[in-house]
């Protein structure tokens, strides 16, 4: 066993196995709130570039006037839903995972376990590209779009789709990086991602400069340029050992085992993702009915609350790695405290935003909209003065979703998401079709559905708490 009193030279295999145990020894033994919050300001940072990129890319949208607009409101929950599989979902079991293997002391394990997340996201962005090719106008159509709009999605997803491997595989290997403690190197590569998409994303729809005018298609085509270049950077620094992993004889261990390791937690993350994405999809649907300038109006307010899911991310992709350690070494109370601490500063992150938002949303679509798209305002402001009042039971759930993760431990966020989208548009066809509400009544629902997701996994940690999975 490598002495820690006396480190080996920097830059060698020996030191970033010894750097890994360090990491490994504070998330499991340092002060919960330091700890965490040292851990998430890197992740953090990355996200609010990664929302300031998503917003110039809805500035870039508009632009090309409220069909675009409302073009990319069918499209976006598609777009979020590939990003939260490859990066909340999927890779936080990955994250959870190798987390485990190493709080355990299964160095090797871990090793193994990177080797099946990047096959297991190769084959996820194949999966997409192909239903999306398939089904997409369809789909598109079905979630109430008019000919304008669907054509521009269209003309977005037939880009951003087949081109997703590079999502998939940057954020896979950015998961496994967290896995093993570190998170300033995955912050620093999405750091550079949305720092690189930002301006090609606005030159290759608007033309700027020398580079084509491709308008809505510019756009994903940046996503897919700026993540491959992260996943270069991700897997190389991965293969040449710098996390403290060590790959000999990895391809020998890999077997079914592993897969279920990562999947036994990936699919009822993806699960609960899926009926995240179902519920804003279903909404589009409803408030599609009312026509364009609604769904433009809506489709900025929901982008809002999409927005809330990196920011909360920051925060809970540290949780993820640190509860999965804790559970991994079979300290359970000390994983609960963590997940209350961090799902809590959360809440009141994510609900300081959406009380600013309520009583001023033209903070947010004045970003968007003049004066002239009257319909699209109105649309907009009853969304933020229903729903953002409740973002904050939004943060808290989808904080603690991502600590079940590194528990192991998916049942209860489930249930909490199938409240939400049961309520969301059981409660939106009541308010419309029977009192008469409206688009209103379309948003009284979104709201109480945040609430009853936020306290149905909340209670349930608090009332029946987690066990140590097996390994």
């Amino acid at each position: 066993m490598t002495d820690l009193s006396a480190p080996a030279s920097p830059d060698t295999p020996d030191h970033r196995t010894d750097q890994r145990r360090i990491r490994m020894q504070a998330m499991l033994e340092g002060p919960v709130g330091p700890t965490l919050a040292a851990l998430a300001a890197p992740n953090v940072l990355a996200m609010a570039v990664q929302t300031a990129q998503s917003i110039a890319e809805t500035y870039f949208a508009s632009q090309l006037g409220v069909a675009a607009l409302a073009g990319i409101a069918l499209v976006f929950p598609l777009v979020m839903l590939t990003q939260m599989l490859s990066a909340g979902a999927i890779g936080g079991a990955i994250s959870a995972s190798v987390a485990r293997a190493l709080g355990a002391g299964q160095p090797a394990r871990a090793a193994t376990l990177a080797v099946a997340a990047w096959i297991i996201a190769a084959g996820a962005a194949a999966v997409m590209a192909v239903l999306i090719l398939l089904f997409g106008q369809t789909i598109f159509g079905w979630m109430g779009g008019q000919s304008g709009p669907v054509e521009v999605a269209l003309r977005y997803a037939f880009v951003f789709f087949p081109g997703c491997i590079t999502v998939w595989l940057c954020h896979a290997s950015l998961s496994i990086i967290r896995g093993t403690g570190d998170m300033r190197m995955p912050a620093l590569v999405l750091l550079g991602v949305s720092s690189v998409a930002i301006p090609l994303a606005g030159g290759l729809s608007l033309g700027w400069g020398p580079l084509p005018e491709m308008g809505v298609a510019g756009l994903p085509t940046a996503l897919i340029m700026a993540h491959g270049a992260g996943a270069l950077i991700a897997i190389i620094h991965i293969a040449r050992g710098r996390t403290g992993l060590r790959f000999e004889g990895a391809w020998q261990r890999l077997d079914a085992g592993m897969f279920a390791d990562i999947m036994r937690v990936g699919w009822l993350a993806a699960l609960n993702t899926g009926l995240t994405i179902l519920t804003i999809v279903l909404m589009v649907g409803l408030v599609g009915q009312f026509g364009e300038d609604a769904l433009a109006g809506y489709g900025l307010g929901a982008r809002v609350e999409f927005l809330m899911i990196p920011i909360i991310f920051g925060i809970g992709a540290a949780m993820t790695a640190m509860v999965g350690a804790n559970i991994g070494a079979g300290q359970i109370d000390r994983a609960v405290r963590i997940a209350w601490t961090g799902s809590l500063a959360a809440a009141a992150i994510v609900g300081s935003i959406g009380v600013v938002l309520a009583i001023a949303p033209d903070l947010w679509l004045g970003l968007f909209l003049d004066d002239t798209m009257t319909g699209a305002l109105a649309a907009g402001r009853s969304y933020f003065r229903l729903v953002a009042p409740f973002y904050a039971f939004f943060g808290l759930g989808l904080a603690l979703y991502f600590a079940a993760q590194g528990a192991g431990q998916m049942r209860w966020p489930v249930i909490g998401s199938l409240c939400r989208v049961g309520i969301a548009v059981g409660g939106a066809v009541l308010l419309t079709r029977i009192a008469d509400l409206g688009i209103t009544g379309v948003f009284a629902a979104i709201g109480v559905a945040m609430l009853v997701y936020g306290l149905v996994i909340a209670l349930a940690l608090r009332r029946v708490g987690w066990s140590a999975p097996s390994l």
